[in-house]
């Protein structure tokens, strides 16, 4: 039986305690976050598992605590800028470690981790789900098949609907300090795709970009501000799309909501269009790769549909990824309908392809495995490689994804572009990834 601790026990740490408490083979041992009421909402989502209730420790005593409790195994799913503080801590309490991408949100950081790998010779393991959808699998295979020979270029698109893109700007994301911006806490999954795809690390890169839609200037300029700081009892957020209403759906309900009224300074639903947001919601990047390949790429967080294009331009022809993930976004979701990003509903999925175009050939699509759950399946996939198979049967269809799980080299190397493309957007020239580190 593995012990196991979870620190931070927000909406997204939900996947991993019902994950844990699921097989048998782990105990969840101890819960650690600054939020009583976040706690015990956990707490009552394991009891509703059939599991025991974990013993809860402050992140102040997280070390003394993991001794205590003889804990085997971490998982970090605190806030970005704070995942070094605790990984580092596991690490040195001789913990195998698995934390929530990003690795963490700036270069020092990022080398903290690393030299206590290093020093201790202990196992991380960085959660980059978008390894396992099983579309993102067939590319992988594809191109390391030599399908479309020596891949020289890729063209990377990615949309974020007017309410997925929006949740960014509502919560501490919103806060550089805290998630080092989209190009670190929501493109780090998609570097580290191109990163895996190719088997290339990325060398020098140049971002442009800027605070476009979001935010209160931008909001009085399209017309599209109202006057509210927090949605929650407002009545001016009552019928704007652009808001959450976290009463609406229980667990979000639960974990903010209620433990706000507890004394949590956490505000969870803060105005898109109001102050004190300092991230992009815009970015267009260009990376160059150690194996000569370049990207391109383009996120945009403001789109009236969500999903991703992804070009691969190589010798022997080419290879298009199409993802539509929501075709629209309806202005206010069904009470109680939440979808896997918190209060994110994805009601209008479409369709993925994949067309290979080989030279002096027609063009054809590709099947591919498809894998229900969230997140294409990656999810489930992921967490049967992490944590080991249900015991079950009932995850059989989730196999590991091709090649290995992230490590902390692979979440340093797509931390790389992001803390690099955020240094260019300061310098407004290229930025080697060298010089990071």
């Amino acid at each position: 039986m593995k012990r196991a601790a979870i620190i931070g026990t927000g909406h997204r740490a939900q996947m991993y305690t019902r994950a844990l408490a699921a097989r048998a083979h782990y105990d969840v041992a101890l819960l650690a976050d600054p939020s009583p009421a976040r706690v015990a909402h956990h707490n009552r989502l394991l009891t509703s598992l059939g599991a025991p209730e974990a013993a809860v420790c402050d992140p102040a005593g997280f070390a003394a605590a993991l001794r205590d409790h003889r804990i085997d195994e971490v998982v970090v799913t605190t806030v970005d800028a704070t995942h070094h503080t605790y990984i580092t801590t596991a690490l040195e309490a001789g913990c195998r470690v698995v934390t929530e991408k990003p690795l963490t949100t700036d270069a020092a950081r990022c080398r903290s981790i690393l030299d206590a790998v290093d020093r201790t010779g202990g196992e991380l393991s960085v959660g980059f789900n978008y390894r396992y959808n099983p579309a993102h699998e067939k590319v992988w295979q594809l191109l390391h098949d030599g399908a479309i020979g020596e891949i020289r270029s890729v063209h990377f698109e990615w949309l974020l609907d007017v309410r997925h893109g929006a949740d960014y700007f509502r919560r501490w994301h919103r806060e550089k300090r805290h998630s080092g911006g989209l190009l670190v806490h929501k493109s780090g999954h998609h570097f580290d795709l191109v990163n895996w795809w190719l088997g290339a690390a990325p060398v020098r890169v140049h971002a442009e970009g800027g605070l476009v839609f979001y935010g209160r200037d931008n909001g009085e300029r399209t017309g599209l501000r109202r006057d509210y700081v927090r949605a929650h009892g407002s009545a001016a957020a009552a019928d704007d799309p652009y808001a959450i209403h976290l009463a609406d759906d229980p667990d979000l309900d639960s974990l903010y909501v209620q433990a706000e009224a507890e004394g949590d300074p956490y505000v969870r639903d803060r105005n898109v269009f109001g102050d004190d947001i300092d991230i992009e919601d815009d970015l267009a990047v260009l990376v160059r790769y150690d194996s000569g390949a370049t990207m391109t790429y383009h996120l945009t967080a403001y789109s009236p549909w969500e999903g991703y294009r992804v070009m691969f331009n190589g010798t022997g022809g080419r290879l298009e990824l199409e993802v539509e993930e929501n075709t629209w976004q309806q202005p206010r979701p069904p009470r109680g309908a939440a979808g896997a990003h918190g209060g994110v509903v994805m009601a209008n999925p479409g369709r993925t392809s994949i067309l290979l175009r080989p030279l002096w050939e027609a063009p054809r699509e590709v099947p591919y495995e498809t894998s229900a759950g969230s997140h294409g399946g990656g999810d489930l996939r992921m967490l049967k490689e992490l944590f080991g198979p249900l015991g079950d049967g009932s995850d059989e269809g989730a196999v590991p994804a091709a090649g290995k799980g992230a490590t902390a080299r692979d979440g340093a190397l797509a931390l790389a572009v992001g803390v690099a493309g955020n240094a260019s957007l300061i310098s407004g020239g290229p930025v080697e990834t060298a010089d990071l580190w």
